[in-house]
């Protein structure tokens, strides 16, 4: 009490067995340091490599001691490494041992082979992108993988993505890394970020400079869970939301239309049928999965109480003389009164809404409406209000919308936007998907389907990001790999810098320098460079 603040370490005394120790088969293993410890979540912390039954150690701390019972036999002729990281800390200010790490060999020589790189995350979390990264070795021969046990060679990624496995038997090893958020040491296809080297590591010498770049891809493979009849209308719920639906039979698109929400793929008829109608189902998941089928859909009359429609639009959106509205209904709608559709942008004026200003992004759901108009520089107001009364929607069932509709627009003026912003992409090949992105937000995309070259011309004044998708199999959308597969995601990369800095200033009138956005590595053993 009173004293200085202790600021130093733990420092360690004596370890059995002696670091570097050869033909060593402990049962336990001994630290002793200079002043009491406590651990902190050992049993996550401490990295033991190769792969040991970590539910059959003890860990405890006792004083001033560590000890760890084994409680298993250690292979023979195999180099252990345990790296303590911070797990053991000084009892009175949390001060972690520094750089501990014990290696010792079972047989007559230590492994010292190494495997390092780095990490990349597709779309990072900025609050802590690479915590709980793990990059993990399987023998090539383990029938066991991420998904399913603790690799046989294990490292965490340090703060800024870069690993070392070292202490490693010469063999053949697959690879991966994966984000381990529930500490399993196992990585969950459904919802954390992985990667994977698609060939075999002949690791006969050191290997630098490895490369993944995570992301999340739900691996289940998309399934039909039942069908069955809804009130009037038909289910057919899946496992999953599926990235595509393809519906096929007579009538899909002129009586009979559906919704897709909530796994649940929900088909309507414009009226009752008396028979069963087959329907042939293609969906496909995000990872590349299809489901192809035949269902019989039925179409009956009911007494379930209808559901109201509903109606979502785009309100808030900023826009500059081209107004595009987006309507999102539960159900589909077949009839619009256009005569209580207007937009209003002061006490007396309105513009008219007409049918060839509105259409349908998919004939076969008409549930989600899109609505484009111009509006010159000559009206000067700021905000424009898209009016719908109630009754104006009428959806397949004949239910009206009951509520009025107001979702408001702000019209950008000339001199607050930025002129152009513009770059190359090096070191890829197309098609690209170009994203302009700001608070997480994509505000403008192109698809470049030939050259390397891209604009966006009168942007709001603002901070962005450039963020570019190499579209492999020109489907327009960024697909996550597919392990079943051995295929990999498609590559995502940023617009940087010099410092680093993904972030641009773009300011009215500007005209931003044609930016340079440069690929990031592939995943796998990165090339030599000249």
């Amino acid at each position: 009490m009173g004293g200085p603040r202790d600021l130093d370490p733990p420092k360690v005394i004596s370890i059995y067995p002696e670091n570097k120790s050869l033909n060593a088969k402990p049962t336990d293993i001994r630290i002793e340091f200079d002043e009491y410890i406590k651990l902190d979540n050992a049993t996550k912390n401490i990295i033991i490599t190769p792969r040991v039954k970590k539910d059959e150690l003890i860990i405890t701390a006792l004083k001033n001691m560590v000890i760890i019972e084994l409680n298993q036999e250690l292979e023979d002729s195999t180099t252990y490494v345990f790296n303590f990281q911070k797990s053991i800390q000084d009892l009175s200010e949390s001060n972690p041992a520094e750089n501990l790490k014990l290696v010792f060999s079972t047989g007559p020589s230590i492994d010292s082979l190494e495997l390092s790189g780095s990490v990349n995350t597709y779309f990072p979390d900025s609050r802590a992108p690479f915590d709980n990264i793990i990059v993990g070795l399987y023998e090539a021969n383990d029938t066991t993988d991420l998904f399913t046990a603790a690799p046989y060679y294990i490292s965490q990624a340090d703060s800024v993505g870069n690993f070392t496995i070292s202490n490693i038997k010469e063999g053949k090893y697959r690879a991966y890394s994966w984000k381990d958020e529930n500490n399993t040491l196992k990585a969950e296809y459904k919802s954390e970020l992985f990667d994977f080297i698609s060939d075999t590591l002949n690791i006969s010498e050191n290997i630098s400079k490895v490369i993944f770049n995570l992301a999340k891809g739900d691996q289940t493979p998309i399934r039909l869970l039942r069908s069955s009849t809804f009130g009037a209308a038909y289910d057919l719920v899946l496992n999953k939301n599926p990235v595509e639906v393809g519906l096929k039979s007579e009538n899909i698109g002129k009586s009979i239309f559906y919704t897709q929400a909530d796994k649940r793929v929900r088909l309507y008829s414009i009226s009752p049928e008396a028979d069963s109608i087959a329907t042939k189902i293609m969906l496909a998941d995000s990872v590349g999965n299809s489901l192809d089928s035949m269902v019989w859909t039925k179409f009956e009359s009911s007494d379930r109480k209808k559901e109201e429609l509903t109606i979502q639009a785009n309100s808030g959106k900023s826009f500059y003389q081209n107004l595009q509205i987006e309507l999102t209904f539960n159900k589909p709608v077949l009839n619009i009164n256009t005569d209580s559709l207007y937009i209003s942008f002061d006490t007396a004026s309105i513009i008219p809404i007409r049918r060839d200003m509105m259409f349908f992004e998919d004939s076969s759901r008409k549930d989600r409406l899109l609505i484009n108009l111009s509006i010159t520089d000559s009206i000067p107001q700021e905000i424009f209000t898209l009016n719908a009364r109630d009754s104006t929607f009428q959806d397949i069932e004949n239910v009206f919308n009951k509520e009025p509709l107001k979702a408001n627009y702000k019209k950008l003026k000339r001199e607050t936007l930025a002129d152009e912003i513009s770059g190359t992409i090096v070191g890829n090949s197309g098609p690209y998907i170009v994203q302009l992105i700001s608070k997480n937000e994509v505000k403008r995309d192109q698809y470049i389907e030939t050259g390397n070259a891209f604009s966006f011309t009168l942007v709001e004044a603002g901070e962005y990001q450039i963020r570019v998708i190499a579209d492999r199999n020109k489907n327009r959308r960024w697909d996550p790999g597919n392990f079943a597969l051995k295929r990999s995601a498609e590559q995502v990369f940023y617009f940087e810098d010099e410092d680093k800095s993904r972030n641009i200033t773009i300011r009215a009138g500007w005209t931003v320098p044609s930016q340079q956005i440069n690929s990031t590595p592939q995943t796998g053993l990165k090339p030599a460079e000249n």
